[in-house]
C-alpha cells in the first residue's frame, strides 16, 4: 500500500509541475489571444477597446492571481472558454478526444504486435541472414519522421496501387493508414528493447535448466524468456506513450483528420492559450496515468519486486 501511495504522490507532483511550466510558458509568450483575434486593422478597434476585452476575459489580472484561479478551475474540470470560438475548452476536447484516442490505442497495438514479430525473428529466426537483416530493421523505422511515413503511404498505397482510398473512405479504411504511420516509429525502439532483453534472458542459468529439462524452443520463448524479457519493454511502452501523443498529433495533420491535433494546431495559430492548455493538461494526465499503471505492474509480474515492495 506505501509503494501505491508513493508512487501516486510523485504522479501528482508531476502533473502540478508540467502546469505551473506549460502555464508559465504560455503566459510568457509575446503577444496574446485577444490580438491574435482581435488585433487586426481590419476589425479597426483601438486600445481602450481591446484593453475592455482584456478585462472581460479576466486577462488583465495579476500572473499568480490568474494562475491560481486557472489551477481551480482546471481541478473542477473547467477549462473556461476559447478565446478563438467562444466555445467551451471541455466542449471542444470532449469532441476532438475520442477520434484521437482511437487511433492512438490502435497505434499502440499495431507497433505492440510489429515490435514483437521483429524481436521474435530477430532472436529466434531460423536462419541466421534473416535474424541480422531483421535485426536492422528497427534502426531503419526509427530514423523515419512520421510525417515522411505519412506522405509516402499516402503516394504508394493510396493513390498508386489504389489499396486504401482516401477520398470516400469508410471508417475502417480511413483508420488503415493513419494507424500504420503512427505504428512504425513507436515499434522501433520497443523492438530494440524486446530484442536486447531476450538476449540477455536467453543466457541465464535458470533458462538453460528449463532447456535442459526438455523444455522446446516455443515453450522457453513464451512461458520462460518472453515472460521474464517484457518486463524493460513496459517501462519502455510507458516512456513511448509520449511520443504517440506527439505522433498522433503529425499524424493527424497529415491525413486530415479532425482529432486534438487539429485542435491543437487552430490553437497554436490563432494563439488560444486555454486550449493550449487543456491539451497540455489532458496529454500530461495521460502519461502520467501510463506510466503509474506500469510502475504498479511491475510487482505484480515481477515477485522479486513484490517482496521488496512488502518490506
Amino acid at each position: 500500500m506505501g509503494y501505491v501511495l508513493q508512487r501516486a504522490g510523485q504522479a501528482i507532483i508531476v502533473m502540478i509541475l508540467a502546469y505551473t511550466a506549460a502555464y508559465l510558458l504560455l503566459a510568457g509568450l509575446p503577444g496574446d489571444a485577444v490580438l491574435a483575434r482581435y488585433g487586426s486593422p481590419e476589425l479597426g478597434l483601438s486600445t481602450q477597446q481591446l484593453q475592455e476585452i482584456r478585462a472581460s476575459l479576466g486577462a488583465d489580472e495579476p500572473l499568480i492571481q490568474r494562475y491560481a484561479e486557472s489551477g481551480f478551475s482546471v481541478l473542477r474540470g473547467d477549462f473556461g472558454f476559447s478565446v478563438q470560438s467562444g466555445a467551451a475548452v471541455s466542449d471542444l476536447i470532449s469532441s476532438a478526444l475520442p477520434t484521437t484516442l482511437a487511433l492512438a490505442f490502435l497505434g499502440l497495438a499495431v507497433a505492440i504486435v510489429l515490435a514483437v514479430a521483429i524481436a521474435v525473428t530477430a532472436t529466434y529466426g531460423r536462419a541466421s541472414w534473416l535474424r541480422r537483416t531483421v535485426a536492422g530493421i528497427p534502426a531503419l523505422f526509427v530514423s523515419l519522421p512520421v510525417f515522411w511515413i505519412g506522405i509516402v503511404l499516402i503516394q504508394i498505397v493510396s493513390f498508386q496501387l489504389g489499396l486504401v482510398p482516401l477520398i470516400g473512405a469508410g471508417p475502417v479504411e480511413s483508420m488503415i493508414l493513419p494507424v500504420v504511420t503512427l505504428a512504425v516509429p513507436i515499434s522501433a525502439p520497443l523492438a530494440q528493447m524486446l530484442i536486447r532483453s531476450i538476449d540477455e534472458v536467453k543466457m541465464m542459468p535458470f533458462v538453460a535448466v528449463v532447456r535442459a529439462r526438455g523444455a522446446s524452443t516455443a515453450w522457453l520463448l513464451w512461458r520462460t524468456v518472453g515472460r521474464n524479457a517484457v518486463l524493460p519493454a513496459l517501462t519502455m511502452a510507458g516512456l513511448l506513450f509520449g511520443e504517440l501523443v506527439g505522433g498522433a498529433v503529425v499524424t493527424e495533420a497529415v491525413f486530415g483528420r479532425s482529432g486534438i491535433g487539429q485542435l491543437t494546431a487552430q490553437a497554436v495559430a490563432n494563439r488560444d492559450t486555454p486550449v493550449l492548455l487543456a491539451v497540455v493538461v489532458l496529454s500530461t494526465t495521460a502519461f502520467v496515468t501510463i506510466n503509474l499503471v506500469v510502475d504498479l505492474l511491475y510487482p505484480v509480474l515481477d515477485p522479486r519486486l513484490r517482496r521488496r515492495t512488502d518490506r
